[in-house]
């Protein structure tokens, strides 16, 4: 189908479906229907008001309106609905809740600095061989004193840059 200009495409699910999905280009996903697995997006997805979702969710900017439990790691927005039923730990630099919604879990919000025990974490990479990076200056860092502070989005393109 192709896509007339200035029209919104969206994938609509409205389904029941178990698995994982994966989306390398950037979407507009809305779960309509009952889902289980593991789903990572790029661009945005919709939880639907009817939506029951059990799943580790990753994406860019996440709107839940329906039932979800799991994990949710949003990369730049995650917004709850008031209809909103979420049982799931989360992560997300921006949040937003309306009144109504449920929420019960953990919600982690990573700074966009980072010291080095943060990054290592983040990159999942021991602090000596980042340490190392920086003495070699293979990784963008920022010094204040003795402390080496590290802005999320220069690493992330420099990680993209790797590609």
């Amino acid at each position: 189908m192709a896509k007339k200009r200035g029209e919104e495409q969206i994938l609509d699910v409205n389904a029941s479906m178990q698995g994982n999905m994966v989306f390398s280009d950037p979407v507009n996903l809305r779960i309509n229907g009952k889902f289980e697995g593991m789903l990572n997006t790029k661009g945005n997805l919709i939880i639907g008001e009817q939506a029951q979702v059990n799943a580790e969710i990753i994406g860019e900017n996440i709107m839940v309106a329906g039932k979800v439990r799991g994990k949710i790691k949003a990369t730049k927005m995650l917004a709850f609905n008031a209809t909103a039923e979420v049982f799931a730990d989360v992560e997300t630099p921006k949040i937003a809740i309306e009144e109504g919604a449920v929420f019960n879990g953990k919600c982690k919000m990573p700074q966009d600095k980072m010291l080095l025990p943060e990054l290592s974490e983040y990159l999942s990479i021991e602090e000596d061989t980042l340490k190392e990076w920086v003495s070699n200056e293979r990784i963008p860092v920022h010094k204040e004193g003795e402390e080496l502070l590290f802005d999320r989005a220069e690493v992330e393109e420099w990680i993209s840059s790797k590609k």
